[in-house]
C-alpha cells in the first residue's frame, strides 16, 4: 500500500490516517466538514489535498447511518483498488450496499475495536488500534487482493486481525460494546439529580462503571440506531437479571427467614454468574485474564509524579501490567494502584518505600 484516502477525519479516521502516515504510505484526508480534516492535515495524518488518480485504498469512516452512502458514492467514482468502511455495525451497510446493485468485490467491512470517550480528530492517536482486534467482514464474492489490502492496513496500524460473519459481529458488539455504553449511560443517569452529599462520595468504582458515560450522544444515537434488534435482545436478559435481582433485594428486607435465605440465594446467583462472566474477559494483549496483585502508592497532584512512579517501577525491573487513578475528593492527592504479577508485587513495594513513596496496604 502507498496511497490512502480516508474519508472522514474523526477520531478513528484520523488514527487510522496517522498510523498510516508514520509508516510511509502517502494519505489523502476528506470531510464534509474541510476545517476537521485541515485539523488532520496539520497532526500529520496526511494532505488535505486531492488525490490525482485511484488510491490503493479507500477508507470510510463516517457514522454508521452515512457508511453506505458515501461507500457507493466513492465506488461509482473509481476513487481507488480497493474500499473498506471502519463502521460499528456491519450487517445493515452490507446490505444497503448491496441494493445498490453495484459491484461489490472490491469492497470489505472491517470496524476496529478501539475507542475513547472524545471524538474528533485532536482526540486521535497513531497508537489507538495497537494491540486492539480489528474485526474483517469478508464475503465469497470479496477479492482476495482487497482482502490483502486490509489485512495489510490492520498491520499497519499494529491491530489484530479477526475474521467474523457481519451479522455475528453486530451480536457480539452489541454484547461487548453497545449495552455496556447504554448500562454504562442509565447508571450515570441515577447521578444527575443525587443529593450533592452523596456525589461526594463517589469513589473508584462510579468512576469505572461510569466512564464511557460521557461519550458524545449524538454519535451513540447514530451506533444504535444502526444495531437495534440485537442490543435489545441483550438489554431484554439484563433486564430479567434486574427483576430477579430487585425481587432478591426485597426478600432480604422481609422478617421471614426462608424469603431472605431465598434472597441472599438470588443475589449470590447473579454475583457468581458475574465472576464467571467477568473470568472470560481477556486479559493484556488478547491472553487469558491474568490475576495481578495490586501496589497502592499515595501521589501529589504535581507535575511529573506519574512518570517518576513508572520510572522508579522500571529501575526495580518490575513491569505494569496495568494501572488505574482514584483522586482524592476535594484534595491535590489520589491513590495509584500498580497492577503487578503477584511475584512482583512485594520487591515492587520495597523498591518505592526506598524511593520515598508511601504505599497504602489493606
Amino acid at each position: 500500500m502507498r496511497t490512502a484516502l480516508v474519508i472522514g477525519t474523526g477520531l478513528i479516521g484520523t488514527s487510522a490516517a496517522l498510523a498510516l502516515a508514520a509508516r510511509g504510505v502517502t494519505v489523502h484526508l476528506r470531510d464534509h466538514d474541510p476545517g476537521r480534516a485541515r485539523t488532520a492535515a496539520a497532526l500529520g495524518a496526511g494532505t488535505d489535498a486531492a488525490p490525482e488518480g485511484p488510491v490503493d485504498l479507500v477508507l470510510v469512516a463516517v457514522p454508521p447511518a452515512l457508511t453506505a452512502g458515501t461507500l457507493a458514492e466513492a465506488l461509482r467514482a473509481g476513487l481507488g483498488r480497493g474500499y473498506l468502511d471502519v463502521a460499528s455495525v456491519k450487517g445493515g451497510p452490507r446490505r444497503e450496499l448491496e441494493r445498490t446493485g453495484l459491484d461489490l468485490t472490491a469492497y470489505i467491512g472491517t470496524h476496529p475495536m478501539a475507542g475513547k470517550e472524545r471524538s474528533g480528530p485532536l482526540a486521535a492517536g497513531g497508537d489507538l488500534f495497537e494491540g486492539r482486534p480489528w474485526v474483517l467482514t469478508p464475503t465469497r464474492e470479496t477479492d482476495t487482493e482487497v482482502l490483502n489490502l486490509a489485512l495489510e492496513l490492520v498491520a499497519l496500524c499494529r491491530a489484530v486481525p479477526v475474521v467474523m460473519d457481519a451479522d455475528a459481529h453486530d451480536r457480539a458488539v452489541a454484547l461487548v460494546s453497545h449495552t455496556p455504553q447504554l448500562v454504562s449511560s442509565m447508571v450515570a443517569a441515577r447521578l444527575e439529580e443525587a443529593d450533592e452529599t452523596a456525589v461526594r462520595l463517589c469513589g473508584q468504582g462510579i468512576r469505572d462503571v461510569t466512564r464511557i458515560a460521557a461519550s458524545d450522544p449524538r454519535m451513540w444515537v447514530d451506533i444504535l440506531s444502526a444495531n437495534p434488534g440485537p442490543v435489545a435482545d441483550v438489554l431484554a436478559g439484563v433486564a430479567a437479571d434486574l427483576d430477579e435481582t430487585v425481587r432478591a433485594l426485597r426478600a432480604l428486607e422481609s422478617g421471614d427467614d426462608a424469603d431472605r435465605r431465598a434472597g441472599a440465594s438470588g443475589v449470590a446467583d447473579v454475583l457468581r454468574r458475574g465472576n464467571a462472566g467477568r473470568a472470560r474477559v481477556p486479559g493484556k494483549h488478547g491472553a487469558a485474564p491474568a490475576a495481578y496483585e495490586t501496589v497502592a502508592v499515595l501521589i501529589s497532584d504535581q507535575p511529573g509524579e506519574l512518570a517518576r512512579i513508572f520510572a522508579d517501577a522500571g529501575r526495580a525491573g518490575v513491569n505494569v501490567e496495568d494501572v488505574r487513578i482514584e483522586h482524592a475528593t476535594g484534595q491535590q492527592a489520589g491513590l495509584v494502584q500498580l497492577m503487578v504479577e503477584p511475584a512482583a508485587a512485594q520487591a515492587l513495594g520495597e523498591a518505592l518505600r526506598e524511593r520515598g513513596w508511601s504505599l497504602r496496604t489493606g
